[in-house]
């Protein structure tokens, strides 16, 4: 039986391409998204067609229960799961103070922050009765450098970032290694930035600033390093990076 990589946030971007180096790396890689069905199966398929295992689950993580059944399902059916990369955006849109809802400020804190303290309380005991795991998190900038109109993503994210460090303290001694990655910058993935701006934005964006000029980060560069962390040895595992583009100024280097 293959260990068992989950990815909660498969999208074609960070979270299937992680999904995809960890395949190649002898890992049963299960992802698992909120929406399209398709873009999934396309996922599962390409991965199979490299050679490696992969199943696919679309997974609301806000809903009630979603998280811990899937996981419980996934120990049971498939196997136990070693590593596990939490990759959910929190991203609802720039809105003003007075036009953000208390719904829409909770929604950012419900995907950020409070799916990510179900998946490690469903997750955590199981890896520490086996002895260890891994538990990825992907961040944002927001998580240390707040700005206009980002009121909840702010907040989840930075919530996000203190969440990762006492689990740290809590569970690092009994093995389980806890890796808040912060993504400071444009990441080339259509279904992310892509859709946000637009395809004409997008494919602008990246005619400008990336494709040659690596000045949008690249997703399958990207999996290099969460594959990298994943394997530390436990004398010098790391605990929170930043990646971001050659060409961009570092966040606390901005106005």
């Amino acid at each position: 039986m293959k260990p068992v990589c989950l990815v909660m946030g498969a999208g074609a971007g960070i979270g299937g391409t992680v999904g995809r180096k960890f395949a190649k790396e002898g890992y049963h890689a299960v992802l698992c998204r909120r929406s399209d069905a398709e873009g999934l199966r396309k996922l599962v398929s390409g991965i199979e067609a490299e050679g490696g295992e992969a199943t696919g689950f679309l997974l609301n993580a806000v809903e009630e229960n979603a998280l811990e059944d899937r996981i419980e399902h996934i120990e049971r059916e498939i196997g136990p799961i070693e590593v596990a990369l939490f990759n959910l955006g929190a991203q609802i849109g720039s809105r003003t103070l007075t036009e953000l809802t208390y719904k829409q400020f909770e929604l950012g804190w419900r995907m950020a922050t409070f799916a990510l303290f179900r998946m490690a309380k469903e997750l955590f005991p199981r890896m520490e009765e086996r002895g260890g795991g891994t538990f990825l998190v992907t961040s944002a900038t927001a998580a240390v450098r707040g700005n206009a109109g980002q009121h909840s993503h702010a907040a989840a994210m930075g919530g996000r970032r203190m969440l990762c460090q006492t689990l740290n303290a809590e569970y690092a001694p009994k093995g389980i290694h806890v890796a808040h990655i912060l993504i400071d910058g444009a990441v080339d993935a259509p279904d992310t930035l892509g859709r946000m701006l637009g395809e004409e934005a997008f494919q602008k964006l990246r005619e400008q600033r990336g494709l040659d000029a690596d000045g949008l980060m690249l997703p399958e560069k990207m999996a290099e390093t969460y594959y990298h962390v994943s394997q530390q040895h436990r004398s010098a595992w790391t605990h929170e990076l930043d990646l971001r583009s050659f060409s961009d100024l570092a966040w606390w280097n901005h106005r």
